[in-house]
């Protein structure tokens, strides 16, 4: 279900943005634009949809348009074109009283410089935007109370904010957000002005606390790693364009571009692809009622020396090798019981390969890729690890 819907985005910031916006629909570039009329295009055209309860990141370089773009969502920055729908309502044509409805009661933002008021404790920073949603002091202060320890902070509530460091400043800019009871979180590079451990524990607990607020997020950043880390949906922004939009595997597998190659060239693509990425299916499984004759055969024709052995509901049971049922054979035996392997590598769908590779280097057998019911999904051989990571297509 889409939360917020964009169609053609653009803003132009000059004199004279019909004209502007005339020379991008004949195909004008940003710069001969600006020659031409001394207009700044600083979006092009942006069209995305943000799905409920997904972190959305958009990112790009400095001057691509990734935080004009989220300041237009809730007309921070009034668009020179195209629309804005927040749960059906367009944005872009609401008055003022039903714009401040968005941003009081849909949305709430967190800004890259806290954005704290200094003469403020933590918890009056963090019912202020109660207060502007008109709620009566005992349940704002409830709100409150509840938003910081969410976040961690209780016991800081009388703190100001210069007492507090980055992290925990930045924490109270998201109690805050969150103590609003708002259904879409609009983040800016809320983290970049954090040192590089802070940054990656507040990665880590916007990760857990989306896990159980189950927010809608467009997160805003310049750094790729943040971006794939966070992501479940990526915007690339180039120019005030869209480069790519796709997952963090869409995007590493089939970069759209030059321009997205380059990005992620030098990821390491073992934290972000999984094993669902490089699953294969069997050709051939065998269930237990199954004999060795029957495993014989399938193996031989699939010109493999394993197989896997699934029940009914494709429930994985284990695995049979060649040797074991040729000797099942030679004794006359018609269940393959004997020769059933149970102890064998297993993984989840969602596993990092960096977490396959020392389990591939200590079996010859490959890893067998199972849901939580324990439902069979398909197999990561050793073969296939080593390509994907070598950033070959398995």
């Amino acid at each position: 279900m889409e939360k917020i819907e964009v169609r053609g985005l653009r803003k132009i910031y000059g004199g004279n943005p019909e004209r502007a916006i005339a020379l991008l629909e004949k195909g004008q570039s940003k710069q001969q634009i600006l020659e031409e009329t001394g207009c700044t295009v600083a979006i092009q055209e942006a069209s995305f949809d943000v799905k409920a309860g997904e972190i959305f990141v958009i990112m790009g370089l400095s001057g691509s348009g990734k935080s004009t773009v989220l300041r237009c969502l809730n007309r921070l920055i009034e668009p020179s074109a195209g629309s804005v729908h927040v749960d059906g309502v367009d944005v872009t044509r609401a008055d003022r009283a039903g714009l401040l409805d968005v941003r009081r009661r849909k949305m709430a933002m967190v800004f890259q410089n806290f954005g704290l008021l200094p003469h403020r404790s933590v918890i009056r920073n963090v019912e202020y935007g109660l207060e502007m949603q008109g709620l009566e002091r005992r349940e704002s202060r409830s709100k409150a109370m509840q938003a910081l320890e969410l976040v961690g902070l209780k016991g800081y509530e009388e703190k100001l904010p210069h007492e507090l460091s980055g992290g925990m400043q930045q924490r109270v800019g998201l109690a805050r957000a969150i103590a609003t009871d708002a259904e879409i979180l609009l983040m800016d590079e809320a983290f970049s002005a954090l040192d590089p451990l802070i940054r990656r524990q507040m990665q880590d607990e916007l990760l857990e606390l989306q896990s159980r607020m189950n927010k809608t997020i467009v997160f805003i950043t310049h750094d790729l790693d943040e971006a794939l880390k966070l992501g479940g949906r990526i915007v690339i922004m180039k120019d005030g364009r869209i480069a790519q939009l796709g997952t963090p595997e869409e995007i590493l597998r089939s970069p759209a571009d030059d321009y997205v190659r380059a990005f992620v060239e030098h990821v390491d693509r073992t934290k972000v692809l999984t094993a669902r990425a490089i699953m294969r299916r069997p050709e051939s499984v065998v269930h237990p009622k199954d004999g060795p004759a029957l495993a014989v055969k399938r193996m031989r024709e699939s010109g493999t020396s394993t197989l896997f052995v699934t029940n009914q509901a494709r429930k994985l049971v284990g695995l049979v090798r060649i040797e074991d049922t040729l000797r099942l054979m030679a004794e006359n035996k018609h269940s393959l019981e004997g020769a059933l392997v149970t102890d064998l590598p297993t993984t989840s769908p969602d596993t990092p390969l960096a977490k396959l590779v020392a389990v591939a280097a200590t079996t010859q057998i490959p890893i067998a890729v199972v849901a939580e019911d324990q439902s069979f999904l398909g197999i990561v051989s050793r073969a296939t690890l080593l390509a994907s990571i070598a950033g070959e297509q398995p």
